[in-house]
């Protein structure tokens, strides 16, 4: 299984680095439309929906992506990652609750797969808002290196040395240890970053800072999907990524970092 995985990730890490700095905003936005679309597809089957309603789900997605690009303002990109960052508030609580065998996971078909949208678009509008700026291609790379070490890291300590769960119910082979070697991780990424990029000591204080927010979000993320498969009685969201599961088996942190990210970096003012 790991060496699936790694081969997998060996084709597909390549691909994303090289769309995040050799192609311009439209064909990155494209590239990841291309993983909401196979997302949103796997994400209406674990709220167990006919191929129909699959289908309009999907085609509503794409459109709503499309009139976002087409409309072209930083102030609506900025508005949907506030949108998604009030999203994973209510999320951190589901998660809580759910740990403490509550569950607060909405029954309806509708508000779940309304969830769904709230994940989707806001991580696809804040990655295509970070690719639009000066500084976009560093700035995507670096919370992709956030979300791709805080895993890593995670991976092999929690397999190490990991012993106290995080959240059992939920997942149970997430460990504190894990966690705060994740956390760690962000930390020694993002001060390489801020000493590459020249910043000053308030400035990379608060990317620092910004960064290790946009690590534990991403937990919630992971975490999150997690309670929706285990109700939905699934291990895997799908199948097409060998070793992996699906689409949203992979990106199931970064819908929650990327809305964190960016909404952290425009209201601190780091990015404008």
């Amino acid at each position: 299984m790991l060496k699936t995985r790694i081969i997998t990730a060996a084709i597909l890490i390549p691909i994303v680095i090289a769309f995040i700095f050799l192609v311009d905003t439209l064909w990155f936005s494209a590239l990841f439309a291309v993983f909401v679309v196979i997302g949103a597809w796997e994400w209406a089957g674990l709220c167990n929906t006919s191929e129909k309603l699959k289908c309009i789900y999907v085609i509503f997605i794409l459109l709503s992506l499309s009139g976002i690009y087409w409309i072209d303002n930083s102030l609506i990109y900025s508005g949907i990652a506030l949108c998604g960052t009030i999203y994973w508030l209510f999320a951190v609580v589901l998660v809580v609750f759910y740990q403490r065998k509550r569950n607060l996971l909405p029954r309806s078909r509708a508000l779940l797969m309304s969830i769904g949208l709230v994940l989707l678009i806001p991580m696809w509008s804040s990655l295509t808002l970070l690719k639009s700026l000066e500084q976009g291609a560093a700035l995507v790379m670096l919370l992709m290196m956030l979300i791709w070490g805080a895993d890593t890291a995670a991976y092999f300590a929690g397999k190490n040395w990991g012993k106290r769960k995080l959240a059992n119910r939920v997942s149970p082979g997430k460990t504190w240890e894990g966690t705060l070697a994740g956390i760690g991780s962000s930390l020694v990424i993002a001060a390489c970053y801020v000493i590459v990029s020249n910043k000053n000591l308030e400035d990379s204080l608060m990317f620092i800072g910004i960064s290790v927010l946009t690590v534990i979000g991403s937990v919630f993320g992971d975490l999150m999907e997690s309670i929706v498969k285990r109700e939905a009685g699934q291990k895997d969201s799908g199948y097409i990524l060998p070793g992996h599961g699906g689409v949203m088996d992979r990106i199931d942190s970064l819908t929650a970092a990327s809305p964190i990210f960016v909404f952290a970096l425009v209201s601190s003012g780091l990015i404008r």
